[in-house]
């Protein structure tokens, strides 16, 4: 650490989807220093000793299927008892490497609604309705087919279609179409309706926001990494942000941060580092004796999540499905195609088909999300487990989410130490809208199954089992099987209200020099999966960022 310089304009704590963004564009003039800070480590296979196969998976996409639970590269977060879903403690998977969740996610490319972001600017956000946020998500872009009004070309992320077809899920798509959910584009103007998902996949391999733009820039010399250092706390100064205290090898250091400091943690870790650095409810951080820097109510709150409740189907004999591709001979066969082309089972995401559709017909806009595969995990082992084991038998999953949940949780520290996991309270399924969304989501899982011609390959319903079809029994097993979708948000959310925690530029309320750039910051989820929408935040916050430095510089 002697040789590394440790002052810098910008320091940024957390190298994950937002994170690899601003050390990207924040250092792109060559002049800028910026420091960023991961408790992680390298995302490459060769730069980290002992993780070769950990970080072998992150770049073959359906290595998600092994990150989500391999601890070298994912914190796995346990969340507290959830009453709604039968006091199961809940794994959550985030990123503990360079690319953050980016690096273990399940690659699916997805914006939301117009409505959502138009949304954000009622609430009081100015600046982040869809037509000040869109420019955004077309300048990360690289989209496969070219630059169009909606898609950008050359820029760091790729996005591209499946390497592969399935015959199972060419037959979903033209059900969905059966019911009228038209096949489009989902990230266009009109979300509702049927299509491929997209992945942020190059060349076979997965385009982590590492990829995309932290490892183009490495070798700038006013942009230094550092990995493995804990933030342990934001240094305070007079009411402004000058630095961050973080650890290394168990050795105390402290960036200092001429400019800024930038918390890029994601939804858990940064209200954490807040709450460790004195910036919270001031009630709750006294009593776990922890100096008060600014009393900041919202931190930590705000909390809001997407719960996968999966519809699984047995495929009728002879149809091959991922079940089978998955082991013995066919799994080594697809690993020498892979190897060979790029292409097969190894290139798989978390999902074939996305379909968007609404509860009740007279909603302006979709409220139900699908993520379809033709595969089917072993429930019992999953609930049980928290283990991801695809079963022997040819299957389907039919997963549904509900888009806007009204339920909210919280992020609470435990203790005064930076080590010790926050409390992570769900609370799924709180609020009755949610309740009878889910129940909902089932019932089209039914129909989607039931159209043909999906319905010519369906031999029979695993679960929830055919004889389930009371709303007070389809809701029971959502609170017993449903999980997280790994989209959870909010903890530090934009706004100018009492519970606010940054303002519409992202800047902490009552600290200077302080910013939060993630997730976190979603006043409302957004309508569907959340990697995209974070990379375009974060393109936006480096704009916002530099545009305030030259109005300071001028100001000076």
């Amino acid at each position: 650490m002697a040789d590394l310089p440790l002052d810098a304009d910008y320091v940024i704590v957390g190298a994950g989807s937002a994170g690899c963004v601003l050390a990207n564009r924040l250092s792109a003039d060559g002049r800028t220093r910026v420091l960023l800070i991961e408790a992680g480590g390298d995302d490459r296979p060769l730069r980290e000793r002992g993780q070769f196969l950990s970080n072998l998976m992150i770049h073959v996409p359906v290595g998600y299927a092994h990150t989500l639970k391999d601890p070298k590269v994912n914190w796995l977060y346990r969340t507290e008892p959830d009453p709604g879903t039968q006091g199961r403690r809940h794994i959550w998977p985030r990123g503990k490497v360079l690319g953050g969740s980016s690096s273990i996610n399940g690659l699916l490319y997805v914006r939301g609604q117009r409505a959502d972001y138009d949304g954000w600017r009622q609430m009081g956000c100015e600046g982040w309705g869809w037509d000040d946020i869109a420019p955004y998500f077309k300048r990360s872009e690289d989209q496969q087919h070219g630059a169009c009004d909606v898609h950008g070309a050359g820029g760091p992320l790729s996005v591209t279609d499946p390497a592969g077809r399935h015959p199972v899920s060419d037959a979903v798509v033209a059900a969905c179409e059966a019911l009228g959910l038209p096949h489009r584009d989902i990230n266009g103007p009109d979300q509702e309706g049927v299509a491929w998902y997209q992945l942020t996949v190059r060349n076979g391999r997965r385009c982590s926001s590492a990829v995309a733009y932290l490892h183009p820039a490495m070798g700038r010399p006013n942009l230094t990494v550092v990995t493995h250092a804990q933030a342990t706390r934001v240094v305070i100064e007079k009411g402004r942000a000058t630095g961050v205290a973080f650890l290394r090898g168990g050795q105390a250091h402290v960036a200092r941060a001429r400019c800024e400091v930038l918390l890029a943690g994601g939804v858990i870790n940064s209200p954490q580092l807040l709450q460790l650095s004195g910036i919270g409810p001031a009630e709750r951080l006294r009593a776990l004796g922890i100096d008060v820097q600014h009393d900041l109510p919202g931190v930590g709150e705000n909390l809001q999540d997407h719960l996968l409740v999966s519809s699984n189907f047995r495929l009728r004999p002879g149809t091959l499905s991922v079940n089978e591709l998955s082991r013995g001979l066919r799994l080594m066969g697809e690993v020498a195609r892979y190897a060979i082309s790029r292409k097969g089972l190894l290139t798989l995401s978390a999902a074939h088909v996305a379909a968007f559709c609404r509860s009740r017909p007279d909603l302006a806009a979709p409220d139900i999300q699908f993520h379809i595969l033709p595969a089917t995990v072993d429930g019992d082992a999953l609930v049980r487990l928290q283990k991801m084991q695809l079963e022997k038998l040819p299957g389907i999953s039919i997963a549904a989410c509900q888009l806007r949940p009204e339920s909210r949780g919280h992020v609470h520290i435990r203790s005064a130490d930076p080590f010790a996991p926050p409390r992570i309270t769900p609370n799924y399924l709180a609020d009755p809208l949610d309740r009878h969304v889910i129940v909902e989501g089932l019932r089209w899982a039914r129909r989607i199954a039931a159209a043909q011609p999906l319905a010519d390959f369906i031999d029979h319903q695993i679960s929830p089992a055919e004889d389930i079809v009371s709303d007070a029994d389809l809701l029971a097993h959502a609170r017993r099987a449903g999980t997280t979708l790994y989209h959870p948000v909010g903890t530090c959310a934009m706004g100018h209200g009492p519970t606010a925690v940054v303002d519409p530029r992202l800047r902490v309320h009552g600290v200077r020099g302080l910013r939060v750039v993630d997730a976190s910051i979603m006043p409302r989820i957004i309508s569907g999966n959340t990697n995209a929408p974070t990379i375009a935040i974060a393109e936006k916050a480096s704009d916002m960022i530099l545009a305030d430095a030259i109005q300071n510089a001028a100001m000076a």
